[in-house]
């Protein structure tokens, strides 16, 4: 689908729609013969890079131990009466710790805000967390094309 579809997000209704949202849901690949591992997750979006910050706990239920370079899928959608909104970006998962990437990652760390929500069933501070970052190699918003009947 070309950018000029009145059903794709220009990059500044996706910006303007990424910053107003504030969970989604990750996927990680499993392999050809099983189905993704999809969970919910709280987010921050950099608006500057377009990247996108993770709290992940790996090693939990919901999260394999190593997921640094894992590909993975992640969604954000809204609906309301004016209609749906959703944004898909995919890539693999950079840890945040790992050097090469440490400069750039500390600064888009400081423009985003990850809300800390509870979905695990335990108090969050009882959890150790990571810190990742998905530079996208795909990012697609969409919406809704109302239609008067």
């Amino acid at each position: 689908m070309d950018d000029e579809s009145p059903t794709q997000m220009n990059s500044e209704e996706r910006d303007k729609f990424l910053e107003t949202r504030e969970t989604g849901v990750i996927s990680f690949s499993r392999g050809i013969d099983s189905p993704p591992q999809s969970i919910p997750i709280s987010y921050g979006y950099d608006q500057v890079e377009h990247d996108f910050y993770f709290r992940l706990a790996p090693g939990t239920d919901n999260v394999r131990a190593d997921v640094t370079g894992q590909a993975v899928t992640f969604v954000t959608y809204e609906q309301t009466d004016d209609g749906w909104r959703s944004v898909i970006a995919s890539g693999q998962l950079e840890d945040v710790e790992e050097e090469s990437i440490a400069t750039e990652t500390l600064a888009g760390l400081e423009r985003v805000h990850i809300p800390l929500i509870d979905m695990f069933g335990v108090p969050p501070g009882e959890i150790q967390f990571g810190f990742y970052r998905l530079d996208p190699d795909s990012l697609t918003g969409r919406k809704e094309l109302k239609t008067e009947i």
